[in-house]
């Protein structure tokens, strides 16, 4: 126990000595201008493989690249994939939150769960509560130990089970939504780099991330029930400052306003349904490949859930009474944007280190030169995977935003990865999974401290130390069934979304061409031999 505690005072300390984010990407933009510099003076070039040009870096202090620097700055920001896809999904996900219908839902979930049910439920509400954003972590995890408590259960075998959902399941869910929306927006970019005509949608992990409800679930369920709780003890609720009191029945307006929701929310699929049916359905391309027909109806997603989320939480407020004009509804759109405020400063920045990356030309002449090294290791692929997911484990420890990380480590791993085979959709999905395992065994990780004062409120000497050690068994397990699940959804070739895979294959083959003559890929994952390199030409900005 000392040498743990000893481990997590030296990462807590290192983490505290981390800029803030929006700095870390200042500094990574600094030392981005050097190496651009350094990169440039000594000719660094590779050959593109899919597209057959001759990259060359660039410097970024060049009179174009300051140019698109200062003049484009305000395109630059709005270029950004990412921020259109999920400024739009927020506009409707705050009616959802604001009116009431997240946490209603939740609520409703988990007070009508059976006992020997609970601790599933409570892992799938608390996967699926991802959408709700924040409120997952003030309503589900102490509404779990709210109903642990009054079904005669230790209440704090309730929140660690929430807590091990909510965070250490963060790549779960059943349906795609703005997470998704956020990482699949900065991963494409990355992707074109190598690929300029590559698209990627946000259902391109769908089935992964019910892929990990799917596996996570008996994981949580058996380390709650057979280890937490009996570690636990017997509760005695003498001492406790909550109450069980909290666990509040819903309201006739509540089942009324879930009613109406429930109404809204089929509506939405059978209009979506009619209009991919229809004989000239915009969602539909009939031109195109049979695995890429419906690419229009999954890139309709975003829109389809803002529309959702904004017409069953305004349905909701109707019926529940936490509407009661055309006002509150502008209202809560606005307030959602307020909170949105932190990741659109963020947001600036990563955009601007995303497209001076682009402008360098360094990433796709890195990507290259890195899987040419990979290809004469020869490792296989879910070894490389797995690779993705213990450097999003390790980085996770200390930066807590999913989105600021990937946005520093796509523009490399992405293109890399695609020159050995490998989709951008899987990349990601082997990032997301580290990315999510390691959330609960942090101290740093922003949630940490409430998680510990919900728990205080049952238990007043429960410590830091205490919530680590609860905690670890779900981490450790998480990580070890995450590599597994990636190592396993390779080999066995799983599709990941509709009309994605694991693997990548270069557009076309006539295009493609080898690494110069000193050095090339080979082997399984080689690109196709192309007809002849392009001119020099810098990459595609």
């Amino acid at each position: 126990m000392a040498v743990g505690s000893r481990v997590l005072n030296a990462i807590e300390r290192v983490g505290n000595k981390l800029p803030d984010p929006v700095f870390l990407f200042l500094w990574l933009i600094g030392g981005l201008i050097v190496l651009s510099l350094v990169g440039a003076g000594l000719g660094w070039s590779a050959v593109n493989p899919v597209t057959g040009d001759t990259l060359k870096a660039e410097s970024l202090l060049s009179a174009e690249n300051l140019a698109q620097l200062i003049i484009g700055m305000p395109q630059t920001l709005a270029d950004f994939p990412p921020l259109g896809i999920v400024v739009t999904i927020i506009y409707g996900a705050s009616v959802a939150e604001r009116s009431g219908l997240f946490t209603t839902a939740i609520r409703g979930a988990l007070l009508n769960a059976p006992r020997f049910l609970l601790t599933p439920v409570v892992v799938i509400t608390g996967m699926v509560s991802h959408h709700a954003s924040d409120a997952a972590y003030v309503v589900v995890i102490p509404l779990a130990a709210v109903i642990f408590a009054a079904a005669g259960r230790h209440p704090l075998a309730g929140l660690a089970a929430g807590f091990a959902a909510v965070s250490g399941g963060y790549a779960g869910n059943l349906v795609p939504g703005a997470q998704d929306a956020l990482l699949l927006g900065i991963t494409e970019p990355a992707a074109h780099l190598i690929d300029p005509s590559y698209s990627v949608n946000i259902a391109g992990n769908w089935f992964f991330i019910v892929g990990v409800v799917i596996v996570f679930t008996p994981i949580v369920w058996f380390i709650t029930d057979r280890i937490i709780e009996p570690r636990l003890g017997k509760w005695n609720p003498e001492g406790a400052t909550a109450s069980v009191e909290e666990k509040a029945p819903l309201t006739p307006g509540d089942k009324r306003g879930l009613a109406f929701a429930g109404l809204a929310i089929l509506g939405m699929i059978a209009l979506w349904v009619l209009i991919t049916n229809l004989p000239v359905s915009p969602f539909v391309d009939p031109d195109a490949e049979a695995a890429q027909r419906f690419n229009p109806l999954y890139k309709s997603l975003a829109a389809f859930f803002a529309i959702t989320f904004f017409v069953s939480g305004a349905a909701f407020g109707i019926g529940s009474g936490s509407v009661t004009s055309h006002r509150d509804l502008v209202r809560m759109m606005r307030e959602g944007l307020v909170q949105l405020a932190p990741y659109l400063v963020l947001v600036f920045f990563a955009a601007h280190f995303v497209a001076m990356f682009n402008w360098s030309g360094l990433g796709p002449i890195l990507a290259i030169n890195a899987a040419e090294h990979l290809q004469r290791v020869q490792l296989p692929t879910p070894l490389l995977l797995i690779s993705v997911v213990l450097v999003s484990c390790f980085f996770d420890l200390f930066v807590g935003s999913a989105s600021a990380k990937w946005s520093a480590l796509a523009p490399i791993v992405v293109p890399m990865f695609m020159l050995l085979g490998i989709s951008p959709e899987m990349t990601t999905a082997a990032y997301r999974m580290g990315d999510s395992v390691t959330n609960i065994a942090t101290p740093l990780m922003s949630y940490f401290p409430l998680i510990l004062t919900f728990a205080q409120r049952w238990v007043p000497g429960f410590g830091l130390g205490s919530l680590m050690s609860t905690m670890l068994p779900y981490a450790g397990s998480f990580l070890v069934a995450g590599l597994t699940m990636v190592a396993l959804w390779v080999a066995l070739d799983l599709p990941l979304g509709p009309g994605v895979g694991v693997h990548y294959t270069p557009p076309a083959p006539a295009t493609a061409a080898q690494f110069p003559a000193d050095g090339g890929i080979s082997g399984p994952h080689a690109p196709p031999e192309p007809a002849a390199a392009g001119a020099a030409k810098a990459p595609e900005r």
